[in-house]
């Protein structure tokens, strides 16, 4: 009878850990990456430059670890208004979407440049203009 009791338990035991161990399985989706990305790091901006457009830093991912990759300057092209690239949550991780070059709308040609880069954000980022953290309070944005 002892036996029988003990037997019951073990089967018992055997099911119930069966029954809730957990399979952990990870799939690894090109271009989404699973770490949040690091806040942006504050760059000053250099002197404007003619003909020329300021394209931020950022964080680049390099199937390791974040990396920075500092601002440069670029060719400006005419009739068209730069948007920088942005790291977005999506899918369970986070996806970087690429800069992109648009048509300047037409009632807005001979706006300042730091006005159109504005309105630019402001469409991005979901209506409003984004500062990096600790950087509005220091007056750089």
């Amino acid at each position: 009878m002892r036996l029988k009791a003990v037997l019951i338990c073990l089967a018992f035991s055997t099911v119930t850990s069966a029954a809730l161990s957990q399979v952990s399985v990870q799939i690894n989706v090109p271009g989404i990456v699973q770490i949040a990305p690091p806040p942006p790091r504050y760059e000053p901006v250099p002197s404007a430059t003619p003909g020329r457009i300021w394209m931020p830093g950022r964080w680049t991912w390099n199937e390791r670890e974040y990396v920075w990759r500092a601002g440069q300057w670029q060719s400006a092209r005419p009739d068209y208004v730069y948007a920088p690239g942005r790291w977005v949550a999506r899918d369970g991780g986070w996806r970087w979407s690429e800069d992109q070059w648009r048509r300047r709308p037409e009632g807005r040609r001979g706006r300042d440049e730091g006005d159109e880069r504005r309105s630019l954000d402001d469409e991005q980022h979901g209506g409003g203009y984004h500062c990096p953290p600790g950087q509005a309070k220091k007056g750089r944005c």
